[in-house]
């Protein structure tokens, strides 16, 4: 079903507000803000419980390593199916295991189960390692279906308004979850992140079937369609460079994982300051990207990638020497603010260079490099704080991401005429 164009499209092109003109765009947006919020609160307080049980740095990096796993060896197939098959029905069937694995939580959470604190952490284990088999179909289809919700002279605006309401879940979930753990206990909040994975497969079932892009080369191989995937994103300079600063930023750079050592040894404000710790660097991307609405990103795209990327390494180094909470809140306001400007021009480059027929098995492999960042980030942020200490372990990563950013700054000259419209 094609997009209507909405009455006096003329007149609103370059209004702020045009891609919200779209009503399943808004029902996806509105989706994947709650689809956030739940899982980041599942996170947030599975993390804090986990650590509580180990007190391991290396416990919380495992967390990262267990979903990634699964979701990194599934996650080129699941955008090769995003590709032949409809998106939509991808979606529901993923959210469907992913709200199974939080009844197992809460089943597994509660004191009438009669678990010992070694099977919890089992079990833990197990449903996030569930939890990444299905993001393996559901994250292709879902970025994939989402260029197919408005037009492409509106993607730029589409970007910003889906990160923004991105960040929107990502500050929520992190910033209510420490209070609900406090208040109501694990068993309850897993209760509320049950909730809202409801309601976004209801949301999710307010948007059309689009109909399935046949390639022009329908009768390739599996392997021979994951390989085009993949040579499309290596030979592309602009998409292969965009990703990978993500990346190498988000790998080495990235705290999340172990914030919960720096509010119960460092900073010592518990759970609560948990919260607030882990929404920081959702409300700086939020502020940044109401701000792009207005001046998008995409002039000197290339220049302000790069520089944003630098600003996030210098923000976790500020983060890392910090023994004041509210420096250090502010700082990883900070790492947000500089890491939405990467993600808003990486989101409108995909669009942009990707050809429909192939954006499941690309988003795919943009998926792989956000979760290597991400949750290897994780395990390798849990591992170097067991070996070097929580401290110098961010240290570390601040520096590395800073040389990798000049290292890059070099080798891509050519790409800062680039202009994205």
């Amino acid at each position: 079903m094609e997009n209507q164009v909405p009455e006096g499209q003329q007149k609103i092109k370059k209004s702020p507000y045009v891609a919200l003109q779209y009503p399943e765009f808004r029902a996806y947006m509105m989706g994947n803000s709650l689809f956030t919020m739940a899982l980041l609160m599942q996170e947030v307080v599975l993390g804090y419980e986990v650590y509580k049980i180990s007190h391991d740095p290396l416990a919380l990096g495992l967390i990262g390593l267990a979903e990634a796993l699964p979701y990194i060896s599934l996650a080129l197939f699941g955008g090769h199916v995003a590709d032949r098959r409809d998106k939509k029905t991808i979606m529901l069937i993923s959210l469907l295991v992913i709200i199974s694995g939080s009844v197992i939580l809460i089943w597994a959470t509660n004191p009438i189960s009669g678990l010992s604190k070694e099977m919890m952490l089992t079990v833990i284990y197990f449903v996030i390692f569930l939890i990444g088999l299905a993001k393996g179909f559901f994250s292709p289809a879902a970025s994939s279906l989402n260029p197919f919700l408005v037009p492409k002279e509106v993607f730029a605006n589409a970007a910003t308004w889906s990160s923004s309401f991105w960040q929107f879940g990502a500050i929520v979930g992190p910033g209510v979850a420490g209070f609900l753990y406090a208040y109501l206990g694990l068993t309850h909040t897993l209760w509320i992140v049950t909730g809202l994975l409801i309601m976004v497969m209801i949301l999710i079932s307010f948007i059309s079937k689009r109909p399935v892009i046949i390639p022009e080369k329908a009768d390739m191989t599996l392997w021979e369609s994951l390989k085009e995937g993949i040579v499309y994103v290596f030979k592309t300079k602009i998409i292969l460079y965009s990703i990978s600063l993500d990346l190498f930023s988000v790998l080495f750079g990235g705290v999340i994982a172990i914030l919960p050592i720096f509010a119960e040894d460092i900073l010592k404000v518990g759970a609560e300051g948990l919260g607030i710790l882990r929404a920081a660097p959702s409300i700086g991307a939020l502020v940044t990207m109401v701000f792009m609405v207005y001046f998008p990103p995409t002039d000197n795209a290339w220049r302000n990638l790069l520089m944003a990327v630098a600003g996030f390494g210098i923000a976790t180094i500020i983060f890392a020497l910090s023994t004041f909470f509210w420096l250090s809140a502010a700082a990883l306001f900070l790492t947000g603010a500089f890491d939405s400007v990467s993600v808003i021009v990486r989101q409108t480059v995909l669009r942009h260079f990707t050809p429909d027929e192939m954006r499941g098995r690309v988003s795919a492999v943009n998926g792989i490099f956000v979760s290597s960042s991400n949750e290897i980030g994780a395990f390798e942020s849990g591992l170097l704080a067991k070996i070097f200490g929580t401290v110098p372990s961010v240290l570390l990563g601040g520096a590395v991401t800073i040389s990798i950013v000049s290292l890059v700054w070099i080798r891509s000259k050519e790409l800062f005429k680039l202009k994205i419209n």
